[in-house]
């Protein structure tokens, strides 16, 4: 069934909204689900990251075909950013304001602030929520969750049954309070943060690792009663762990490697190269043995442009 979170009336005549679909068990009135656990789906935040689009797809798809199987509740929030995502847009186009900087929210006369405390209030008391991102268009990234290490004893148990292949533990500098995930984890609501794919862009594959993970994710959590796929155990790391490649000259990269593979020290990643007169400007060299789990996908760079990331002294992945 098919909720309004949130609505604004807008300066053109129109109504902003925020949506969900709830699905309920088949026994079970609309009216009496406060009791049930309940697992929230969110995505769409960002407008031009498209990838948690066939996720949610999915976890739709395969509930209906066995509404038997529910013994919960699922909520599903397609575009937290309806606006961003119309217009292809990270942002809210034409205020210059990114969603996920203004949570929690507040009533206030900022429709968008106001939405935001909407929304987190609507999620707030979730079993377990997943805010799914994409990466930019310039990079392309493993399934993975990223998480603050000053809730990573909560988060960690319903991370390593999600199916990612990944876990990256932040440090407290790289917390941002005005995120959804934020907001959610500091009011005792769990929140994964997930970022996979590319921006602008699905792929199948990965939205359907993640679907599986959220299916075992709602088993656990008493939502689903019907059969899950085995999950995958991801790797677990801190930042520490990660080795970086910046490019150092402006030109084309051309990647030497893909996506997944593991790599070794002093391997080479790939090459920047000038078109115009034929000639290799840097070779970029890998600064420790590891997984590539984020890679280059636009090929123009500039000094300081993010090539890849490595996790070091890890044997999963794909021999290079």
């Amino acid at each position: 069934m098919i909720h309004i979170v949130s609505s604004r009336q807008m300066a053109v005549g129109e109504d902003l909204q925020v949506i969900k679909n709830r699905l309920i068990p088949q026994d079970v009135s609309a009216d009496d689900v406060s009791n049930l656990p309940r697992i929230a789906v969110v995505t769409g935040i960002h407008g031009d990251e498209l990838e948690g689009q066939f996720t949610c797809f999915e976890v739709a798809r395969r509930v209906n075909e066995h509404p038997e199987f529910l013994t919960g509740v699922v909520d599903i929030y397609p575009a937290l950013n309806p606006l961003g995502v119309g217009a292809i847009s990270r942002g809210i186009p034409q205020f210059d304001l990114d969603m996920n900087r203004v949570f929690p929210g507040k009533n206030s006369a900022s429709p968008f602030e106001s939405m935001a405390a909407d929304i987190v209030a609507d999620i707030a008391g979730a079993t377990i929520s997943l805010d799914i991102h994409a990466s930019n268009i310039y990079l392309r990234e493993l399934p993975q969750i990223r998480i603050n290490e000053i809730s990573g004893d909560d988060l960690m148990p319903w991370a390593l049954e999600s199916n990612v292949d990944y876990v990256w533990v932040h440090g407290n500098a790289t917390v941002l309070k005005g995120t959804l995930a934020y907001s959610l984890n500091a009011i005792g609501t769990p929140c994964l943060v997930v970022e996979m794919g590319v921006g602008m862009r699905l792929t199948r594959e990965y939205g359907e690792q993640l679907a599986d993970g959220i299916f075992n994710l709602m088993r656990k959590a008493g939502i689903w009663s019907g059969p899950v796929e085995q999950v995958r155990r991801p790797i677990v790391s801190t930042d520490g762990e990660v080795g970086f490649v910046n490019a150092d000259v402006a030109g084309v990269f051309m990647p030497a490697v893909q996506h997944n593979w593991n790599v070794k020290r002093g391997q080479v990643v790939g090459h920047i190269l000038d078109a115009a007169q034929g000639t290799v400007l840097q070779e970029l060299t890998s600064p420790s043995d590891g997984l590539l789990f984020t890679l280059r996908e636009y090929p123009i760079v500039y000094p300081g442009s993010l090539i890849a990331r490595i996790l070091g002294g890890v044997a999963d992945g794909k021999e290079a």
